[in-house]
């Protein structure tokens, strides 16, 4: 499994980094973990041909895990010609959100006549999933977003990926990187305690308990980002736009 950040910022763009988006590739698959509003430049900007992605796992629904959506899929349909199929997935109340958006961004958008096979699906928390070869399981999280906000963990080829979305400390999230060979974890601010986000120093009293071969803090507002040489010496990876790494 290899992962490539695409996008790392909070919803600001702060450091002048693009909105989230994680590429997973295992086996022959490729999906894009969450798909923020500013993913398609940012998957342009890497190179990134749209058509090479087969599907998309999104944790929350917020502008900036999941805008991009309705750009991805109008410029895959009238730009690109994608033919291949598509597959979105994430948490209960997806389909209406996403057509919603669509709705919003580009009136009468879904009612398109598609000219590539594509498919929304919902996965409750709790009950796991397999999506395009990867086995899927999420859990709630703390993160108002108006439908359940979750983490994920995929597992394909013996390799576990696990992602916390947009939380503030839970700890729902042990047992979803319990032994993952990556944990990725939201890191928003350095000391505040913030409705729905984590702090490095939360990430601290609690990462002895997080039993993840490596952690990786990603999402971080600008006093995260002016201390990263510390999170770098406390033995965690630090996300940015364009590190790619075998998990």
């Amino acid at each position: 499994m290899r992962l490539t950040v695409i996008g790392c910022s909070d919803a600001f763009g702060s450091g002048a980094r693009f909105n989230t988006c994680f590429m997973v590739q295992g086996g022959e698959r490729t999906i894009l973990l969450d798909c923020g509003a500013s993913t398609p430049v940012a998957l342009k900007v890497r190179g990134v041909d749209f058509n090479s992605i087969d599907g998309i796992v999104l944790t929350h629904l917020h502008g900036d895990h999941f805008g991009a959506i309705p750009f991805f899929m109008l410029e895959s349909q009238f730009h690109l010609r994608r033919e291949r199929p598509l597959t979105i997935v994430g948490p209960p109340g997806t389909r209406n959100r996403v057509m919603a958006a669509m709705e919003v961004f580009f009136p009468e958008s879904s009612k398109t006549q598609w000219r590539f096979p594509f498919t929304i699906g919902e996965i409750a928390p709790g009950v796991p999933e397999e999506v395009l070869g990867f086995a899927v399981r999420t859990t709630e999280v703390i993160h108002q977003s108006g439908a359940p906000s979750t983490a994920v963990r995929l597992t394909g080829g013996g390799k576990s990926l696990a992602y916390s979305g947009d939380t503030e400390w839970t700890d729902a999230l042990y047992p979803i990187a319990d032994g993952a060979d990556l944990f990725i974890m939201e890191c928003y601010d350095y000391d505040r305690s913030m409705p729905g986000h984590t702090s490095f120093a939360t990430l601290k009293e609690k990462r002895p308990m997080l039993r993840a071969k490596r952690i990786m803090i990603t999402h971080m507002n600008p006093t995260m980002l002016a201390r990263q040489d510390e999170a770098r010496s406390a033995g965690l990876i630090v996300a940015e736009d364009g590190l790619a790494i075998d998990v």
